[in-house]
Order: C-alpha cells, then structure tokens, then sequence
C-alpha cells in the first residue's frame, strides 16, 4: 500500500504555495483569514461580499489557500488538490483592481474556482490526469471551459485530484486515487471514498477549499463525488461544454460539469460554462440551447410538476430508500405530481455496449490528444502509456491496466462492431429510455435515489458501490443534476433529476424548488469513521452491565 504522499506532488503543491504567498507577512495573512471566513460560504454569499467591499479577490485567494494548507496534507489530510495555481494572486489582484475601475467583470468575478486535473490551463501547473506519464505536460493553453469562465470573471485557484485517467484504467481501480495525488478522502468520514472519478473536486468543495468547483463525467463522475460529498453536481448534456483540451475518454459521452454546495451556485457556474466550440463538433448547438441558468431558475416551483420515479434504481439500502420516500413525499407536499414508474429496467446489454464505445474511443481520442501535448511528454499513444505503466511501479502498486489493454485492441472508430454498439446503446438509453418515459407519461423529469453512502476505501478487493441511475443519462447523453437528500449514519446522499437532452434549466428548477423545501445539505465532519461518531460509538461498545 502507498502513502499517497508521493514527491511529485508534493512539491507541485507546496512550491506552488509558496509562490502565490511569496511576499505577504504572516500577520497580513492572519488579518485577511480571521476577517473574513470562507468556510460554507456560498458562490453567491461571496459574489454579494465582494460587491460591498466586505471582502476582495486577494483576501479570498489567502483564505482558501490558508485552508488548503491547514487541511489538505495536514489536519484530516484530504489530498483532494494537486496542485496550485502561482499566478492565482497575481489574478486576484488584477480583479480586484479592475473592480475598484470598472465593476465586476462578470457574474464570478474575482471568485476563487478549482477545476478537475484533467482540464487544461494557462498557467503552470501540469494537466496530469494524476498520472505520472503527464507529469511535464505544461501545455500553456486554456481549455474553451476555462476560458468561458474566466471571462466571466473567475480565479483558477488550483488543480484537483481524481481517480487516474478518470478511472478508465482499471476494472479493480480505488476510486480518488492517483499516482501523483495519493488518495482522496471524504471529509465525512476519512476512511470512506469520496468516489470518481472527481473525487478531488468533491471533497475540496465540500471542505470549502473554494467556492466551487469543476469535474468530469463520463459515467457517474460528477453525479457520484458530488452525492458522496454532500454537494450538488450538474452532468450537462454532452455538447453543451465544451471538452476542447480535456484528457479524454470517449467524445460519446464525456462532459465537464459544474459541483458547488447549492443548486443557485450549480446554475452560476453553468451560465459561466456553457456555449460553442468550433473545435469540438458536439457543441455545434449549444448556443442555441445556453441560456442564464441562475436567471431561469428563479421563482423555482415544484407545483404542477410531474415527476416520474425510476423504481429499478431503488432496493439497494433500506436507509436510502426511507430518505427517498421521504424525498418523494416532500415533492407531494410542495404541489408535484409523482408518477411511478414500475416496468422499466434498463437493457441489461446496454452496459457491454457502452464499454465497447468508452474503450474504443478512448484509444482514438487519447491519441489525438496526446498528439496536441508538449514535447516533454514522451507518450504520444495508449500503447505507450501502457508501455510507462509497466516501466513506473508506482503506477500499477494497487491495481492494474487491464481497460487500458482492451482498448488497445480494439479496432477504431470505422469498426462495424462499435458503430452498432454505439447506436444501440445510445437508443436504448435515448430514445427507448429517457424520452420514452418522459413522453409516454408527460413527465417534467425523472427522480432516482442518485448513489448509495460512501463506502469505505478497500485496497485490496477495490470500490464497493451499491447501484445507482448515472448510467442512463451517461450514455444517452443527457443532462443529470444530484442535490443532497440526507444523511446515512453521517454520510451523505443525493437525489437524481433526470431529464431529456438540453433541459437544464427545468433540471435545475425542481432541483432549487426541493433544495429550498428541504435544506438537507449538512457540512462535513471529518470523522476518523462512521463507527467514531459518538452515536455509533456507544451502540458498537460493551454495555457496562455486560462487563
């Protein structure tokens, strides 16, 4: 077993550290961390502390990065952040002085985000997939994601952890680990996952690490690190942000998406987000689709909305089902129609399909994006990376590349094989699944249990999940927000909505109306475990009469 404190990233992180924090005293950084408390703090607490002087843009780069060092090597040691941006106070400074001109440059303006390390930036840090193969892979360049969101004014404090190569590696794979960033722990219980494959971005959010964050999903990725960490995250239809220099897995499926503490800060990040890309073709529409998502939800009603309930994904844990019934029966409350749906279960031949696109895929996209990397970065092909896999012990000491070796063999993006599965498992999921239901029972949206509780990381027999919804909306392509539904024995979980292709904004809507009605996010505990809660303490000792 490693440590997770692996030298690379190490001194990736604390060089970084210092560079952003060369030249302010120590009492200076007291000054700015006890005026001003960043933890739980809203995007939109912050927005409206920025624009009443309460707050600037260089106090909250301190107070985040004061935070980061007490608490992610330190302190519950979380090893949710990979690296951190040198030029953020430099940034933060330049907002802060164009507010003082001009205003704030834009709805995040001069707001500290951190975004998933496999998302470029022009800075820098590595782009690094947390493999080691990427260790040099300093590109210069800005994703059109981050690109978007700069404009709109926000502060790339950081990289964040993830499983490696976004958990495409491995069929016995620990998710939240990485070569370069050890082991990501859930700030709810420290020996329990904090899920992938953006299990850094989760657990950094949901320890205020910044005020919000962005991962990946390709399957599950941001939906699971999100309902696991007590967060909202938004897995937007592919081709409404762009994936244009993000290491990829599968141009079928892949998407980043937004993850913050509420829905309202889900939607700003969204606004920021979404829109075209000529590099990337599956956003060819999104223009034409984004929309202010903040503004769209105001008003958020769950009154005279019919919301279907996808039963196949429920039976898992009776305590997640209590928490879903009770979900269901504050929906009613608040004027929504629930629909049960009882006779749909996904085709179970639709998992086989879709493995045969991720793998196939991800060997063509992974060359083409290879190819646009420095020269630093030796590996140009999925063959050499399984090639530095074997050459790298650290790489393979907990788990092996068996996907990466499937998708060597595949056979490309002309193959009949995957063409068909392709097709079919897009139509199962599409046409057959989430349109069908939707309008055979002129529903607003579909409702599912999102995850199970964090399990607790096993590096010997790998992750232990207990069956979720992610897999329909993944494959389709369509949009999948998660809101936070209660607690399990002190770990969160989170409840789907699910919709067809483009309908963010109605997505976002229920999701805001329930939050609103239900207020279940709780903050985390840090935890050593679920059985060290004073609860659970007493009922796992010995009672003092049996002694």
């Amino acid at each position: 077993m490693t440590s997770g404190r692996h030298p690379v990233r190490l001194a990736v992180l604390f060089l970084a550290l210092a560079a952003v924090m060369g030249g302010v005293t120590m009492s200076r950084s007291r000054a700015a961390t006890s005026s001003y408390g960043v933890e739980e703090r809203s995007l939109t607490q912050i927005r409206a502390d920025l624009a009443s002087g309460k707050v600037t843009s260089v106090q909250l780069v301190r107070a985040y990065l004061a935070r980061i060092a007490a608490m992610d090597a330190k302190g519950p040691a979380l090893q949710s952040v990979i690296s951190i941006n040198p030029d953020a106070m430099a940034d933060a400074r330049a907002a802060d002085a164009r507010r003082r001109l001009h205003g704030p440059a834009g709805p995040l303006a001069g707001i500290p985000i951190l975004i998933k390390d496999n998302i470029e930036s022009d800075d820098p840090t590595p782009t690094t997939a947390g493999s080691l193969a990427l260790v040099k892979n300093v590109t210069r360049r800005d994703a059109p994601v981050v690109k978007r969101l700069k404009a709109a004014g926000a502060i790339i404090l950081g990289k964040t952890n993830l499983s490696e190569w976004a958990n495409i590696r491995s069929t016995h794979s620990i998710s939240g680990w990485s070569a370069i960033g050890g082991l990501v722990k859930n700030p709810y219980s420290l020996d329990r996952n904090a899920c992938g494959s953006s299990s850094g971005t989760g657990a950094a959010i949901a320890a205020s690490f910044a005020a919000a964050g962005v991962g990946t999903e390709t399957d599950g990725s941001v939906v699971c690190p999100s309902s696991l960490s007590g967060l909202v995250g938004l897995k937007p239809t592919v081709g409404l942000v762009s994936r244009t220099h993000v290491v990829p897995i599968s141009h079928s499926q892949d998407t980043p998406g937004p993850m913050a503490r509420g829905v309202a800060d889900v939607a700003l990040m969204l606004t920021g987000m979404a829109g075209s890309d000529p590099a990337d073709p599956a956003t060819h529409d999104a223009d034409a689709h984004a929309t202010d998502y903040a503004a769209a939800i105001a008003g958020a009603t769950l009154r005279g909305k019919r919301i279907g309930v996808l039963r196949f994904a429920t039976g898992q844990l009776p305590q997640v089902d209590d928490l879903f019934a009770k979900a269901l029966a504050a929906m009613r409350a608040q004027g929504a129609t629930i629909v049960e749906i009882r006779d749909f279960k996904p085709d179970p031949k639709m998992s086989d399909d879709e493995l045969l696109v991720l793998l196939t895929e991800l060997k063509a996209d992974m060359k083409t994006y290879l190819a646009s990397t420095p020269a630093s970065v030796k590996s140009r092909t999925l063959a050499d990376l399984i090639a530095f896999n074997r050459a790298t012990p650290r790489e393979l000491a907990l788990f092996g590349q068996e996907l990466f070796e499937q998708a060597q063999k595949t056979k490309g993006l002309s193959d009949p094989a995957y063409l068909a599965a392709r097709k079919r498992s897009q139509q199962a999921a599409g046409a057959d699944g989430i349109d069908k239901l939707i309008d055979a029972n002129r529903l607003d949206a579909l409702v599912a249990p999102s995850d199970g509780p964090a399990w607790r990381t096993d590096v010997v027999t790998g992750d232990h999940t207990i069956g979720s919804a992610d897999s329909l909306p993944a494959i389709a392509g369509y949009p999948h927000l998660t809101v936070p539904m209660g607690l399990v024995r002190g770990l969160p979980v989170g409840i789907s909505f699910i919709g067809k292709a483009w309908t963010e904004a109605t997505l976002l809507g229920l999701g805001a109306a329930y939050e609103a009605a239900t207020k279940k996010r709780r903050p985390p505990t840090y935890a050593p475990s679920v059985e060290t809660t004073p609860a659970l303490a007493r009922i796992l000792a010995k009672p003092k009469s049996a002694r």
